[in-house]
């Protein structure tokens, strides 16, 4: 762990194509998400670097800054199939801030190593004069990763899903 970056890993009861799959998924993206600030995603699952979609959020989940409801757009950075997805966000706050979530996955005996990463490291300076980095916890990403788990065990998302 370095200044300025977060990671947390599990071992998920999976192969690395079937987590990733969920990871390319806007939906998925909600699903899994452990601050409640997710409320659902438009979009179609990504298949490349420079692919996006968008996250409709609720800042009150975090009960820190009242933005109230916002949309942020998600713009992939790093897209290798099964082994890492990362990706940046836009959203209404400028300067973009830069920060940087991704996930990386290693198969092992018994599923899949995954790693989640938050990393702020390259954030513009205007907000790391501001003193906020990092927003989430190590907690928050272990929590993540534990509802990823048991969304991949109960067969993913369902189509119904937002």
């Amino acid at each position: 762990m370095t200044i300025g970056r977060l990671e947390v890993e599990r071992t998920i009861a999976a192969d690395p194509a079937t987590i990733f799959r969920l990871l390319c998924d806007p939906r998925g993206h909600v699903a899994i998400d452990s601050s409640g600030m997710l409320l659902s995603a438009t979009g179609v699952p990504v298949t490349a670097v420079g692919d996006s979609f968008v996250v409709h959020m609720d800042r009150e989940a975090l009960n820190d800054y009242p933005m109230g409801l916002y949309d942020v757009t998600v713009t992939i950075t790093t897209f290798v199939p099964d082994r890492e997805i990362a990706w940046t966000i836009l959203g209404q706050i400028r300067p973009p801030i830069g920060h940087i979530y991704g996930y990386t996955l290693v198969p092992v005996v018994g599923g899949t190593l995954i790693t989640s990463y938050y990393d702020w490291t390259s954030i513009d300076p205007v907000w790391k004069d501001a003193g906020i980095f990092p927003v989430l916890s190590e907690g928050a990403l272990r929590a993540t990763l534990g509802i990823l788990a048991r969304t991949v065990a109960q067969g993913g998302i369902s189509a119904s899903a937002p």
